[in-house]
């Protein structure tokens, strides 16, 4: 077993530990199909926690989109997210003509699954933020990739923006019934029920 394959097994047991990172398979099962879970964005954790959520057979080809500012800000922190977790980065700010979707659309053309965040940017609580269009163009670029709505619930409460150390709160994730993007449905209105579809998995009275 390879370090990075270590340091993954280890920080799984501590999301575990922390969060509890309950799986709620609500509309779907967990399968080696390829796919974009796509939720509520509220922490730097949610895609740690979407990721221990997984069955460990379905982590190595499931990979989150990461600010590369952030993510690689430190050596340890870019090791991190590159080895264990294979991550796809991504600029916030776009680089003359560069499409943004690239390194998405490049994983996808070889096979991986994502975990992307359509907000574009972490919430302060409550409802989702307007989905930006990256995962309707993906979504046509890409039909054979199934769209798996999830709801992330309590992680906010885990690390708050502004915090670093981590607060034990029992957290879950909960999958959805995967969605179809319609042969001739616009970008609106798929955006919107996209997000709806992201709604509807949120815990009664929960965040």
């Amino acid at each position: 077993m390879t370090r990075a394959e270590l340091m993954g097994q280890l920080l799984a047991f501590v999301a575990r530990l922390i969060t509890g990172a309950q799986g709620h398979w609500r509309g779907c099962v967990p399968q080696a199909v390829q796919r974009i879970y796509f939720a509520n964005h509220q922490s730097h954790l949610d895609w740690v926690l979407i990721w221990a959520a997984l069955p460990g057979e379905l982590r190595a080809r499931t990979r989150p989109i990461a600010a590369r500012d952030y993510w690689t800000a430190s050596p340890l922190k870019h090791w991190i997210t590159r080895e264990v977790f294979h991550a796809v980065y991504v600029d916030r700010q776009r680089q003359g003509d560069e499409d943004p979707l690239a390194p998405l659309q490049q994983a996808l053309q070889g096979g991986d699954s994502l975990v992307i965040f359509p907000e574009g940017t972490r919430g302060s609580g409550g409802e989702p933020q307007a989905f930006k269009s990256g995962l309707y163009h993906l979504a046509r670029q890409f039909p054979q990739v199934q769209l798996v709505p999830c709801w992330i619930a309590n992680v906010q409460r885990v690390m708050p923006k502004g915090e670093v150390v981590p607060v034990p709160i029992l957290c879950s994730v909960s999958f959805g019934v995967p969605l179809v993007l319609g042969e001739d449905e616009d970008k609106s209105a798929f955006l919107l029920r996209a997000r709806d579809a992201v709604m509807a998995l949120r815990p009664p009275g929960g965040d």
